[in-house]
This record gives structure tokens, C-alpha cells and sequence, in this order.
């Protein structure tokens, strides 16, 4: 177990500048001075700074090679169309560096260039692979060749080209070796990708999303590949080191940074959204749609966000079929490089450990993937390495820190040759190249390896089988290739030696001999099909991968023996061996994993619906047959929720009796409206309309929303003659519109602008039209001073504050947090006064609102202080999603609250707790407040003893008193 204990790790300042090997350009001339940040590190582990500028700059990825030394490619370029004079510029393109500690004292004393090319703009990721080195900068992977050993290329090969995403960070990155011998790489969503390779097969991928880079100004979604398929925004794909085999192994990701892979052959990346608080670590299964995008990539997730649904939720869409579930979510950040550790260097309580960087967050991430049934939910993550002592989890990207160790930009992490991790840091006051602030290009490189223990690069004799044996075996993932492909060579011979290896104490090591054995001919395969029946599940699945590849006739042979096995995971891994494969062949083994499906786990859930994708309308009848299914509305949880999954033509008139069908829960009637909503023909479309005509009064505003929303997508052409009902507007006012036109119009006088603005001010809709002008800074300063004080004489305590922020930014009341914290509090009373002025917007248990953010283990984040603060200064802190929005319709009324859903159907839940939906046609502007809609303590009458009162029954664990 990690303990999570931490050590901080100070720098020296007086630090002394190395002796480089390479020649120095003009800015390698001149010390850098940074103030250093400290590292906190576990405690039995120590930070090095192992190197800085000059040796290298703004480094983007690194890898390491036979030797041990560090690999790196760096961004000093990257989005110079953002930075003025006076930055950093490389006029002859980005460099490949080569960093080396020559004499083992643990840090590096070598830099030299690689190459530096024009071609290479911001490259984002590098693998050495012997004598290759693979550098991902879209549009292109190139491949420079050093063929004489003297650490420059001699050849260069466009190994891949047509990716999207010049000069941009939501592009192409790292390519690494699998523990099969393919390339695996991933590329973020500033499409269009267009990729082919070396055998005609092609991957395209796009979406809806453009910017960030004056090269992303087009995108394309719903693109079919060479297969028929349709790939959605990034995606994770594999390759032949011939360039030949393309493969997607998962798609929709935002913007993935880097794809692990470990040698069970298991995929990890983590996904970002800096933009709100939902960034990501994920296991990724074979074949999954990670849900950033709608399917095609013709809709974002905001337009797609479902009343009532979270943004956590909407977000990866994890309340539609055929998403793959979503693994950690912790929050903000800047999710960057990722690798997982498989080796003892650091300890054995390290093997296994996930490391991902954040830049935003400036920190490493620690998991150790436990699973759970078929898949792994990564639940136990720890702050693993950090500049900051206390994690910022309200980071947003643009919010330049003044503390330098905040400036800690972890771009990528590594394991070295001797098992000790190494973290290239950008290093920036705030993350991504749309508002780069240092000027120098300065980065480093840290080392992190155990106390009391001196780690050591081995030397690695490539030429012989005992060399290529302990390359397989080392910590670092790209070295183990090269061994790998040596060993593969050699062929059936050395099949004795390789299965030496499955005797190992380390299981990863193990999984690494399963895969060179399933490519040593037929001896070696008879003995990874042995390994069917191994004890370890891991082992079980690493072989039943190895063999798909190696012996791919035989899969359903496989698949057959394993079809009953006791691991969900192991069954779940032989649903995914199924998928493209004829139906006659494997409906029996179908129907054997169906039977080991225990109606809850997500991730097996998902895993079936990849195996019968394309396959579900015919495969329906068989699964009602082997289900004995009669009644929709006593179907099994199981069968209800493949039926969700699968959401099968010929399954609509069933989901709508299951919908219309009061002895069944809300949520089990709402799963089968939202079935229905995912099949895209004209029936399902009629059976939703026949739901919002007649149906029970919960599923009715659901099966409205639902026709609102598919009138502008996969229900186009079917509901031409449907009209939305006009009841879930508010009230319309188009007199007040007229006056507020006035207001702003410059070609009227003053005396009759500030004549429209005092009529305005007489009613509480008009009152939000004038705040919604002063928000836009579109009210002249003398209206706004005139119109002040029938503006705060509203009644309206929350119409009031938010009046109050615009139109009265005096602090008439002030209160002091050292005094509230020192008063003692009244529980009975706090709980009182909570009941009466906070549920209307916050929950606590079952009671209250959805407007604000759930109290009842508010607990377990603020301490007494923090929490009081919280109160008083509602400002300081607004959650993402909880941001106030003022929407003014096109009929004149207007709305105050939280903005669910906006796209082709917008929903609001204004500050009461009503909800409206409508078509985004009848909005006229929607503006979003930097306020909180939570009133202050001084509009809601509150003295500083209330606060501490309040504050006293939310810290208590109990909230039932």
C-alpha cells in the first residue's frame, strides 16, 4: 500500500550550472535563475533535480534509450502566433534532445541535440526504439533513423501522415511499444484526421470542434473510416511497425495526452476538460466509445446535457447506451503524460502504480488498479508527487499564479532503464500555449528514486540472448521492445528461455513472456493456450490477447473455453474477442456470457454491446427466447438493461409499455424513455409522442424534452408537424423588450433612454433586463445611477442580491470570519435557520433544491472556518456548474438560474427550482454572471451568530438532529 505521507524536497538555490557536451546556441550561453519549487514526494522516496535550461527547454515528452539517457522533444514553437516579441522562438524548427548523466551521481552533466527540424511545430511525443526514433508532431509521425550511431539521424521517413492539429495540443502525441510488438498512439480532437496506412486501410476521425490554433478552423463529424465505422473526435489506435494494420482500439476522447499500455496489454489514459471540472482517469476497453462527443461527433456534450443530469454525467455521456464508463473523475486540471510502473525499483509496494500528470494541478497522480468485476474503476488516488502542498482543486488554466510553485507544469513521467521515474516539467505560470507567460522556454526534468538506496542505468548487451532476455525485463517500456524483437528473431529456439520467464515473481514480466511465446511459432502458442487455464485472471487475459493475434483462426475456440470462466473480467475480455465475428459462430458463446452478466456491472454491460454491435435487431429475438421474456414490465434487471444497451428496432413497442407503466420506478420508466430516444426510427419517434399525449405525469416533460430535442437531429424528418407546447415558457413581455432596446439605443436621448430604463425598474422581470445590461456593461453609468434606487427597493430577497452586486457594490454590513469562527454555535437554531433560507436552493439529505451544491457531507471538505468564509463570500468559491446565468427570450421574459442543457434544446432550473425547456431558437441571448446566485448573509438578514450557527449544524455528521 502507498503511503501518502509526503516529504518535501528542497532545491538548493545556489545550484551550479553543468558542463554541456553539445555545442551551445546563444541561449544556452546565459544561466537560467528560477526560484525552484519543492517536490512532496512519499516518504521513503527523494526528488532530484536532475536537469534544467539550458540543457533543455519547454519539454513536451520524454523516453528513454539502451543507455539510459533521457529523450526529449521540445515546444519552445509551440503557438508563437500567441506570443509577442521577446519570447523564446527556435527559428529552425523544434529540437530532439539527447540528456545524459555520464557519471552516475544522479544528475544529468550531457545535452546534446538530435535533430532540429522545421518540420517538427511543437511536437508532442517521442519513442526511441533502438536505432528509430518516433516523433509525433502532427500532421505527421516521423521516424528519424540514426544508422551509424552518432546521435544524428541519417534517414527520415514520414511514417504516417493527415492527422489534424497543427500546432496544437489537442493533436497527435506519443507513440509507444506494446507488449505485442505494435505501435500504439493517440491524438486528441482537432480533427480532421485522415490517416492511411502502408496497406490502403484508413482511420478518419472528426467532430464539431474547432479553435485553439488558426490551423483548426475546420472539422468534419460523422466520417466514416475504411471499415464502415465512424470515429469519433480523438482517438487510440495501433499499428504494425511496417505502418501496415491500423486499428482504432477506442474513440471520443477530448483530448487524451497519452496512452499507456501495460504488459498485460491494458490500455490507461486520463481526458481533460479544462473548462469545467471534470477531467479524467480511465481504463480503456478494446473497441469502447469514451462519450466526449455525441456518437457521430455532431453534437458537444453541453448540447446533448439531459434535464437534471449532472455535469460530471453529461460530460462523458454516461447516461447513454454504448458509453464506456468513465473511471475516475477528480475534478479540474490538465491531464498530461501517464505510465505505469511494473517493476520493484522503487519498492514492491510501487509495483503496478499508475502514475498521471496534471499540469494544471501540478501534480502526479497515484493509483494502484484494483479490479473490480470487469473492469477497474480507480477509486484509491493519492497526490503522489506534487510542487504544492495542498492541492488546488478549483485550478482553472488561465489564473496566473504568483507562486512560483505553481509554475510546476508536469508534461509528461517516465520509467528510466534503472526503475527510477522521471518528470519533464513545461514549466509556465499558467498551462496550454493560449497564454504562455514565461519567456525564456525554461523546463527541467526530475528524477525520483528511493532513499538510502542508489539506483543504476544497467548495461544492456543487445547481442546476445541473455542481454535481449534482461532488455524484455527491464522498467522501461520501449527498452523491453527491443528485446522483445530481438528474441522474436530468433524464433522457436529460444522458446525454452522464454517460458523461464512465466516462473517469475512478477506477474508483469509474466504477461511480457505470454506475448513474445504467442509469437514464437507453433510451440510457443501451445504454450500460452496452456496459460487459458492459468490462476491469475490476468494471465487469462493476456493470453486469450496474444492468441487473438497470433492464431486469429482460432479465436472461437478460444473464446469457447473461456466463455464460462469465474473472473467477469476474463469473460468480459472474451465478449470484446467476439465483436466483428459472425453471428452464426458465436451467438452460443453469446449467450453463455449473457448468462454470466449480473445485471449491474457497467463495464462487462458495455462490453456485450461492443460484441453485438451492428448485430443487435437480429440477435433480439434470441435474447427474449433465452430470457423466456413475457411481460416488459417483469423483465430481469438484466434483460432490461442489455435491452437499454443494445436498444434493438424491434424492441420500441416493449420500452414504451415499460415507460408508460406506473408499477415500475421513475427511474427504471425514464431508462426505457431514454432507450427509445436512441433509436433512430420513425416508430420509436411516435411512440415518444404517443408519451407526451398520454403517459404518466413524470414521464410527461421527458418524453416532451425528447421530442424537442431529436426534432433537430435522428428525428428530423419525423416530426416535421410537432410542435413544442408552449406552457414550459415563462411569461412573455415583449413591451419590456421594446424597452430595453430603448435603453440601449444611442440614437435616442438620454431623457428618454433613462424614461425606458425607470419603466423597466417597476417590475422584477424588467429589473433582470436591466441587470442583464449592466452584466453587458451596455447600461450608461448616469441610467444606472438614476434607476439604483427603485432597483434595490425589490422584495425579491434573491432578485435583490443579485441587483445588490451591480447596482450597490458598498459594504454596508461587513462581517469579520476570525469573529464567527470564535463564536460558539447553536445546533437547534443553525438547523432552523438552514431550513428557512438554504434548502430552497441547497439539499440536505433528501430535502431541498438542485440549485446549489449538495450540504449533506459538506463535512467532510470545509473545516469551520473555511466553511463560514463559504457563506459570507459566496463569490470566492462558485463550483463549476453553479455558475448564474440571465437568459432573455426572444418573447421578452426572462430567466435567472442555472443553464442544464443548451444546444438545440436549452433548459434552465431558475432560482426557485423550476425547470424550463425550450428550443434554442426562441433565446435571444444568454449571459453568464461571474456571481453567485447564493444570496449574502446581509440579504438574507443573517447576523454573524446565524452564520456561526449554520455553520456549526453543516459540520456536524449527523445533519438529522
Amino acid at each position: 500500500m502507498i503511503k501518502i505521507y509526503k516529504t518535501k524536497v528542497c532545491f538548493i538555490l545556489s545550484f551550479l550550472l553543468l558542463l554541456f557536451s553539445c555545442k551551445p546556441g546563444k541561449e544556452q550561453t546565459e544561466k537560467i535563475t528560477q526560484n525552484r519549487p519543492a517536490l512532496f514526494v512519499p516518504d521513503d522516496l527523494e526528488a532530484t533535480l536532475w536537469a534544467e535550461s539550458p540543457q533543455v527547454y519547454n519539454p513536451t515528452n520524454i523516453d528513454v534509450d539502451v543507455k539510459g539517457r533521457i529523450w526529449a522533444t521540445e515546444a519552445v514553437n509551440y503557438r508563437n502566433f500567441n506570443n509577442a516579441d521577446g519570447y523564446l522562438k527556435h527559428p529552425e524548427g523544434d529540437r530532439v534532445m539527447i540528456l545524459e548523466d555520464t557519471n552516475g551521481d544522479g544528475v544529468a552533466d550531457s545535452s546534446k541535440v538530435f535533430v532540429q527540424d522545421k518540420d517538427l511545430r511543437s511536437p508532442l511525443g517521442i519513442a526511441v526504439l533502438g536505432n528509430k526514433v518516433v516523433v509525433s508532431c502532427s500532421p505527421s509521425v516521423i521516424v528519424y533513423t540514426d544508422e551509424n550511431g552518432d546521435d544524428k539521424p541519417d534517414k527520415k521517413e514520414v511514417f504516417l501522415t493527415g492527422f489534424g492539429g497543427l500546432d496544437h495540443d489537442h493533436s497527435l502525441h506519443a507513440g509507444l511499444a506494446g507488449p505485442d510488438g505494435k505501435l500504439y498512439f493517440i491524438t486528441g480532437n482537432a480533427g480532421p484526421h485522415n490517416v492511411t496506412g502502408k496497406d490502403g486501410r484508413t482511420i478518419r476521425a472528426g467532430s464539431v470542434y474547432t479553435g485553439g490554433s488558426p490551423y483548426n478552423d475546420k472539422n468534419t463529424p460523422a466520417l466514416k473510416s475504411s471499415n464502415g465505422k465512424i470515429y469519433t473526435g480523438g482517438f487510440a489506435f495501433r499499428v504494425n511497425p511496417d505502418g501496415t494494420g491500423l486499428e482504432v482500439m477506442a474513440h471520443n476522447f477530448r483530448n487524451s495526452y497519452e496512452v499507456a499500455v501495460d504488459s498485460y496489454g491494458n490500455l490507461w489514459q486520463s481526458d481533460n476538460d479544462d473548462q469545467v471540472a471534470t477531467c479524467r482517469t480511465t481504463w480503456v476497453m478494446e473497441g469502447s466509445n469514451a462519450g466526449y462527443f455525441s456518437a457521430t461527433g455532431e453534437r458537444t456534450w453541453q448540447a446533448d446535457r439531459r434535464p437534471g443530469q449532472s455535469i460530471e454525467t453529461a460530460h462523458w455521456h454516461q447516461e447513454d447506451p454504448g458509453v464506456l464508463p468513465v473511471g475516475d473523475i477528480y475534478g479540474s486540471g490538465s491531464p498530461t503524460g501517464i505510465v505505469l510502473n511494473e517493476s520493484d525499483a522503487l519498492g514492491k509496494q510501487y509495483r503496478g502504480l499508475l502514475l498521471s500528470a496534471d499540469a494544471g494541478r501540478n501534480i502526479i497522480f497515484g493509483y494502484l488498479p484494483k479490479l473490480e468485476g470487469a473492469g477497474f474503476p480507480l477509486k484509491n488516488r493519492t497526490n503522489f508527487i506534487s510542487s504544492v502542498e495542498t492541492d488546488d482543486t478549483n485550478y482553472r488554466w488561465n489564473d496566473i499564479k504568483e507562486d512560483k510553485s505553481k509554475w510546476f507544469r508536469p508534461s509528461d513521467v517516465a520509467i528510466g532503464t534503472d526503475g527510477a521515474i522521471y518528470v519533464a516539467d513545461f514549466y509556465d505560470p499558467v498551462v496550454g500555449g493560449h497564454q504562455m507567460n514565461d519567456k525564456k522556454g525554461y523546463g527541467r526534468i526530475y528524477r525520483i528514486a528511493p532513499k538510502n538506496k542508489k539506483l543504476t542505468v544497467p548495461a544492456i548487451d543487445l547481442s546476445n540472448t541473455a542481454g535481449q532476455i534482461q532488455a524484455l525485463l527491464n522498467p522501461a517500456i520501449n527498452i523491453r521492445n527491443q528485446g522483445f524483437k530481438l528474441l522474436k528473431a530468433q524464433g522457436e529456439k529460444v522458446v525454452p528461455r522464454i517460458k523461464e520467464v512465466l516462473s517469475s515473481e512478477n506477474p508483469y514480466e509474466r504477461a511480457r513472456a505470454v506475448y513474445l511465446l504467442a509469437q514464437l511459432g507453433n510451440p510457443g502458442i501451445k504454450e500460452v493456450e496452456t496459460l487459458l487455464q492459468d490462476s491469475d485472471a490476468q494471465i487469462r487475459i493476456t493470453a486469450l490477447r496474444a492468441l487473438r493475434q497470433a492464431n486469429p483462426q482460432n479465436v472461437i475456440n478460444y473464446a469457447g473455453q473461456l466463455a464460462s470462466d469465474k473472473s467477469p473480467a476474463v469473460r468480459r475480455e472474451v465478449a470484446i474477442a467476439l465483436r466483428g465475428l459472425p453471428l452464426e459462430k458465436t451467438e452460443p458463446i453469446l449467450l453463455t456470457l449473457i448468462d454470466g452478466y449480473d445485471g449491474h456491472d457497467r463495464w462487462y454491460l458495455n462490453a456485450l454491446g461492443i460484441a453485438l454491435e451492428g448485430e443487435a435487431e437480429v440477435f433480439y429475438p434470441t435474447l427474449l427466447k433465452h430470457f423466456n421474456a413475457q411481460e416488459p414490465a417483469n423483465w430481469p434487471q438484466s434483460l432490461v438493461n442489455l435491452v437499454w444497451e443494445l436498444h434493438p428496432p424491434a424492441a420500441v413497442n416493449a420500452l414504451q409499455e415499460r415507460a408508460r407503466n406506473e408499477k415500475l420506478s421513475t427511474k427504471e420508466r425514464e431508462k426505457a424513455l431514454v432507450a427509445l430516444a436512441f433509436v433512430p426510427t420513425r416508430p420509436a419517434a411516435d411512440a415518444v409522442r404517443q408519451l407526451a399525449q398520454n403517459a404518466p405525469n413524470d414521464m410527461v416533460s421527458f418524453a416532451q424534452y425528447w421530442l424537442q430535442f431529436r426534432k433537430t437531429n435522428d428525428w428530423r424528418a419525423y416530426l416535421k408537424n410537432w410542435q413544442s407546447p408552449d406552457n414550459q415558457l415563462p411569461e412573455a413581455h415583449p413591451e419590456l423588450l421594446v424597452l430595453r432596446n430603448k435603453v440601449t439605443n444611442s440614437q435616442l436621448n438620454i431623457a428618454q433612454r433613462s424614461g425606458a430604463a425607470m419603466e423597466l425598474a417597476k417590475s422584477k422581470v424588467g429589473k433582470l433586463h436591466l441587470v442583464s445590461l449592466a452584466a453587458d456593461q451596455k447600461l450608461p453609468d448616469t441610467i444606472q445611477q438614476l434607476v439604483k434606487a427603485p432597483m434595490l427597493r425589490e422584495d425579491d430577497r434573491y432578485i435583490k442580491s443579485l441587483i445588490s452586486r451591480y447596482f450597490d457594490t458598498s459594504d454596508s454590513v461587513s462581517y469579520s470570519i476570525q469573529k464567527i469562527t470564535a463564536l460558539p454555535g447553536d445546533l437547534v437554531k443553525g438547523k432552523k435557520l438552514l431550513y428557512g433560507n438554504c434548502l430552497v436552493c441547497h439539499k440536505v439529505g433528501e430535502a431541498g433544491g438542485e440549485i446549489g451544491p449538495v450540504l449533506t457531507n459538506i463535512n467532510n471538505k470545509y473545516d469551520k472556518q473555511s466553511l463560514s468564509q463559504a457563506i459570507v463570500q459566496p463569490e470566492a468559491g462558485i463550483a463549476f456548474g453553479s455558475e448564474p446565468y440571465l437568459i432573455t427570450l426572444k418573447n421578452g421574459g426572462m430567466l435567472y438560474g442555472l443553464l442544464l442543457s443548451e444546444g438545440p434544446v436549452v433548459t434552465v432550473l431558475d432560482i426557485y427550482g423550476r425547470r424550463y425547456m425550450m428550443e434554442s431558437t426562441r433565446v435571444l441571448s444568454k449571459k453568464q454572471l461571474k456571481t453567485s446566485p447564493m444570496p449574502s448573509p446581509k440579504h438574507l438578514q443573517l447576523s454573524e451568530q446565524d452564520v456561526a450557527d449554520i455553520t456549526a449544524f453543516l459540520l456536524q455528521k449527523d445533519k438529522s438532529l
